[in-house]
């Protein structure tokens, strides 16, 4: 009888065995690089004609000219530069792990224009090289693979290597969601989307089989964060080149939440003069001590200096602008003009979607929807949904709260967009070109479009989530890293879905309408106004300011369809409002005064070409604009919102490639758009 139940045991687990090797293999072969070959056969790049560059007429070149370059500032000329401020190489582990083998140098050979071969075997090549580019890598991955090449390795600290070289997602999923654990549930009688704190712990180095398997390796792979790290800092300077390619120093700080939440920040340095070891979530429970420790590591008169920009605040399941830390403490009026001093940006879109604004959520804008698939949250949900401080307009409104309260506003926060790609390819946004962002697990397209789908939910859906992700703007008097980084300093910055859009955003008292369209407006401007990311006394003036708006189209993109204004403000009773009005259409329409809202202007798309409107649409948008309810008593911020007509989605051209009709269930095509730092009006 033993011996039956014995062999019965054994067949059990032999099945069980059996059943996850399948699964396994299954598994890795819809992802894993071995596959790669087969799956991108099945596309055809041929089948998708990217747009080219559209001719302009001379007014409209001398224009555009103006509007983008050397303009006199008095101290200077200030000129438009792109750029990308988040990206991840091999030197991430969850890059390396996703199939990307691609690294530092890899990244910014790319940003300079040159071609590379990404995980599925697909090329990619900017249209057009980036003038500036900060490599983000976590800062958790320094130092715990260090050591794989020393020869004296046991074996078990041999197999540690082993698994964290693998391209294998399997193993990635396993040590992430691990660490990150999952999420609790929440008090239902706390109202729906009001963020509950938490006392977490970030886990530590010992979370990686190579800092965990084998004597003495959790001490080596801090003592190895300072090697990686010097490493990382002399390729930035190997490859900089003031006025072509500026390569700033960075690294991004990333502590895990449930469900594939983040709550994550990217470090940006002034210069070469850094500290000697990059602060990761495994030395700095919260953003505070990170911001603290830097500081105290930091030195600005030896010239060292550093912001932050926290990304992803629609996935951080509502703490980014809430009033607690990571790990639960509540923030102190010391720890806000910290804030105020070291958090001057937000990333506002990326290809993780949308952090501007949520339907629903404090918000009834029709173009919340926009990147968007979050919904808000339930009683008792903390996490995979729409949460009331997790996006940047309910940041910037929770700050006029903080003034009332402070004193001070530490959340004047201006705007840039990135990527977040982890395939080593910086400021690869055009939905015609998109590649995916991690590895074989999006790439090659037929990838893309099967979703890979990590839940039920429409997040945890490449598919239904992804963008191709967004630039960085910013206006500044060269490129080099001093300027540039004062530029995201001051908030003189903006962020696009990716296209080229110019974009000027300014404001000024008793500006004369007939200056609009002088040809000393930008100097005018540059002289006696404010522009994006700035504050404006309201000096008790009786009427609004004029707040000027000037975009232009990039040339090799659709043209543009109208401006909105956005408003936010803080009434006498402590209360916060916005308003959305449309401010500018194009093709000779006006806005309809009782609605807000410009009409439609006919612009389509031919879905089986994913050629765009050529007949509609405005090459230039310009105008002045005051506030028809402006009270100088009350604060305020402004900020625009520049759209772009219909234009094919990545999903829409990757069916072309595939010979396909575009997905049913998601949007074949989208409103690219830019986003302006805002303007804030203080009584």
């Amino acid at each position: 009888m033993l011996k039956k139940l014995a062999l019965a045991a054994f067949a059990v687990l032999a099945l069980g065995v059996g059943v996850v090797a399948v699964g396994y293999h299954v598994i890795l072969d819809k992802i894993g690089p071995d596959s790669t070959p087969r799956d991108y056969a099945l596309q055809d790049d041929n089948k998708v004609v990217a747009p080219v560059v559209q001719a302009v007429g001379k007014d409209d070149a001398q224009n555009a000219d103006q509007h983008v370059r050397a303009v006199d500032a008095g101290d200077g000329e200030l000129n438009l530069y792109w750029g990308e401020l988040h990206l991840h190489t091999a030197e991430s582990f969850d890059s390396s792990m996703m199939g990307n083998k691609l690294g530092v140098e890899d990244a910014y050979r790319f940003a300079k224009g040159e071609s590379l071969m990404g995980a599925g075997g697909e090329t990619m090549q900017l249209s057009r090289p980036l003038d500036f580019v900060a490599i983000t890598d976590h800062a958790e991955s320094f130092g715990i693979r260090t050591h794989c090449n020393d020869p004296n390795l046991s074996l078990l600290e041999r197999a540690a290597c082993w698994v964290m070289a693998q391209d294998n997602p399997i193993f990635l999923g396993i040590i992430v969601e691990s660490a990150r654990g999952t999420a609790d549930p929440g008090d239902p009688a706390v109202p729906a989307g009001v963020y509950q704190p938490k006392s977490r712990k970030v886990p530590g180095a010992d979370r990686f089989p190579t800092c965990k398997w084998g004597g003495g390796t959790v001490e080596r792979c801090y003592d190895n964060v300072s090697k990686d790290w010097a490493r990382y800092v002399r390729l930035a300077d190997d490859y900089y080149e003031p006025g072509e390619l500026t390569t700033l120093i960075a690294y991004e700080y990333s502590p895990g939440m449930p469900d594939q939440g983040k709550h994550h920040r990217n470090v940006i340095f002034r210069s070469n003069v850094v500290p000697e070891r990059s602060i990761s979530s495994i030395d700095a429970p919260n953003a505070i001590e990170l911001w603290k420790g830097l500081e105290a590591n930091c030195d600005k008169a030896d010239g060292c200096d550093f912001l932050t920009i926290p990304h992803n605040s629609n996935k951080a399941w509502g703490l980014t602008y809430s009033r607690y830390t990571y790990d639960g403490q509540r923030y102190g009026e010391d720890d806000w003009r910290l804030r105020e001093r070291r958090e001057p940006l937000a990333e506002i879109f990326q290809n993780k979607g949308a952090s501007e604004c949520a339907l629903g959520v404090g918000a009834t804008d029709e173009e919340c929807a926009f990147a968007q698939v979050l919904d808000p949250c339930l009683p008792g949900e903390l996490a995979g949904c729409a949460f009331q401080t997790a996006f940047v307009r309910q940041g910037l409104k929770v700050g006029l709260e903080l003034e009332r309260e402070l004193g001070f506003n530490p959340l004047q926060t201006g705007v840039i967009a990135a990527t977040d790609n982890h395939n080593a390819n910086p400021g690869a946004v055009e939905e015609w070109d998109h590649r995916g962002s991690v590895g074989t697990i999006s790439s090659p397209a037929v990838r893309r479009l099967a979703g890979n789908s990590r839940g039920e939910k429409a997040y945890q859906s490449f598919l239904k989530f992804n963008t191709s992700g967004g630039l960085a703007a910013v206006w500044a008097p060269e490129n080099t890293r001093e300027a540039i980084f004062d530029a995201l300093a001051r908030r003189e910055t903006y962020a696009t879905s990716g296209p080229r859009i110019a974009l000027r955003f300014y404001a000024s008292w008793d500006m004369d309408e007939a200056m609009i369209d002088d040809p000393g407006l930008v100097q005018h401007l540059e002289a006696a106004a404010v522009p994006m990311g700035s504050v404006l006394s309201s000096r008790q003036q009786p009427g609004s300011p004029e707040f000027i708006v000037w975009a232009t189209r990039d040339p090799m993109d659709a043209p543009l369809q109208r401006i909105q204004m956005v408003k936010g403000w803080i009434d006498d009773a402590g209360q916060t409002h916005e308003k959305v009005v449309d401010i500018a259409c194009a093709d000779g329409l006006q806005v309809d005064p009782a609605t807000g809202r410009c009409p439609d202007n006919g612009a389509t798309v031919d879905l089986t070409s994913c050629q765009f409107s050529a007949g509609s649409g405005a090459t230039e948008l310009k105008t002045l604009w005051r506030d028809p309810d402006y009270d100088p008593d009350q604060s305020a911020f402004y900020y625009v919102r520049v759209l772009m007509n219909p234009t094919c989605r990545w999903s829409s051209y990757d069916a072309i490639r595939l010979g396909r009709e575009p997905d049913p269930r998601i949007p074949a095509t989208i409103q690219e758009r830019a986003w302006s730092s805002p303007i804030w009006s203080r009584r």
